[in-house]
């Protein structure tokens, strides 16, 4: 018998830290934000901290979609390397991305202090290894992009990662002084929690329907035949919004993870470190902060759940047998394997900013290995926004671009 949980491991651990009702009655608002996952969640505490009337609402139990599902590996580091993102739309506005994530890490790490979280924030270095001779070249290139920028790297051959980390079968790689990780489904009910306190309201269970958009003042219909009288909306709904948005923006991907069994000896070198590759997919490795592995990968086209939900035993293996290979020292008992949904885009940026088809609203998409940090960017560009002033990665960033 597989006793294995095919959840996400951060639901099992967690639990249900809060519980919220769903909206019955209409209500009002200055701000409406519809998605109750880490965007959304980071979103309204910037629109309490700038003191707007907000409510928030999931048409799931909160922290129940993608958010559930995340490895949670917090990197400046953008999918596209530098050096290509340059190629692609400018040294300005590549460097400047990038300096949003690296900044980001460290304002996640403030609020975290803030609200005392106990979701697991640790500030970590990033190893991003090549996994073929073939890559060295172009990682080099990386390096020295990444330095022009001021970004603190250097580079490790083969004998010292495997001196370090016990990592075999690597060809060199990039050592960053700037990463972390977290427990986003618990951190996602902290806040919300901390903000409740300050007058957010959270309903859960409630979906939107569709909005009417008036001269001021929009009401956005629910599913329960409620009504919110709104100034502003404020999308943070991930990959769903593929289906909101006609044109195509997004690809959908499905990728994979298991978690060990809890190994307090093994993961103690590793405690500090993030591990990536340049594999195609990449492969992704870290410890939570209960003292187990994480790795994920092995990432296919998004078709539907049940298609994507069936390959997890296959995909378990192949990520077993990547971790084997490159830790052939350390156990690792399987006690965990889910799949989650994400977006990647053309350039590895987000889709953050207004769309022509929806008045008075923002979309705040993280997509991609990097959707925590850019939902912290977002917090800033909205609170720019909303504020009616300007953000210098609006261009990058927007749709249509």
């Amino acid at each position: 018998m597989d006793l294995k949980s095919y959840e996400p491991f951060w639901l099992i651990k967690n639990g249900l830290p809060a519980s919220y009702p769903s909206l019955k009655h209409n209500a009002t608002c200055d701000v409406l934000v519809v998605g109750g996952g880490i965007t959304g969640s980071l979103i309204a505490h910037q629109c309490i901290q700038d003191g707007y009337d907000t409510i928030l609402i999931d048409k799931r139990e909160i922290a129940n979609g993608s958010s559930s599902a995340t490895t949670s590996m917090l990197q400046y580091e953008i999918d596209t390397p530098l050096y290509k993102l340059i190629d692609m739309i400018g040294e300005k506005g590549a460097v400047a991305s990038y300096e949003a994530c690296y900044r980001a890490i460290d304002q996640l790490y403030d609020i975290t202090h803030r609200i005392k979280s106990q979701a697991g924030f640790r500030k970590k270095d990033s190893l991003y290894f090549a996994s073929y001779k073939k890559d060295v070249s172009w990682l080099q290139k990386e390096l020295e992009a990444r330095r022009k920028a001021g970004f603190d790297v250097q580079w490790l051959d083969a004998n010292s990662i495997l001196k370090e980390f016990d990592l075999h079968h690597t060809h060199g790689g990039i050592l960053s002084a700037q990463g972390a990780s977290v427990d986003a489904f618990m951190l996602v009910h902290e806040l919300l929690q901390y903000n409740v306190k300050k007058g957010l309201t959270v309903y859960d269970k409630t979906q939107l329907q569709s909005v009417n958009y008036g001269k001021r003042t929009h009401e956005a219909r629910l599913h329960t035949g409620a009504i919110i009288k709104c100034k502003r909306i404020i999308y943070c709904v991930g990959y769903e919004s593929a289906h909101m948005i006609r044109e195509k923006f997004v690809n959908l991907i499905s990728t994979f993870a298991i978690v060990s069994e809890v190994v307090p000896d093994e993961t103690r070198d590793y405690k500090d470190i993030l591990i990536w590759n340049t594999s195609k997919p990449y492969a992704y490795i870290r410890t939570t902060d209960d003292r187990r592995f994480l790795i994920g990968g092995e990432d296919e086209q998004f078709r539907n759940p049940d298609k994507r939900d069936a390959l997890i035993n296959a995909k378990e293996k192949k990520l077993l047998r990547t971790f084997e290979k490159l830790f052939p020292n350390i156990p690792f008992d399987v006690d965990f394997a889910w799949a989650g949904t994400f977006g990647e885009t053309k350039d590895g940026l987000p889709y953050i900013g207004t769309h022509k088809n929806f008045k008075d609203s923002y979309f705040v998409l993280g997509f991609g290995g990097n959707g925590i940090t850019f939902s912290l960017t977002g917090m800033e560009m909205v609170s720019a926004w909303l504020k009616g002033k300007k953000h210098e990665l609006t261009p990058y960033f927007a749709f249509g671009r």
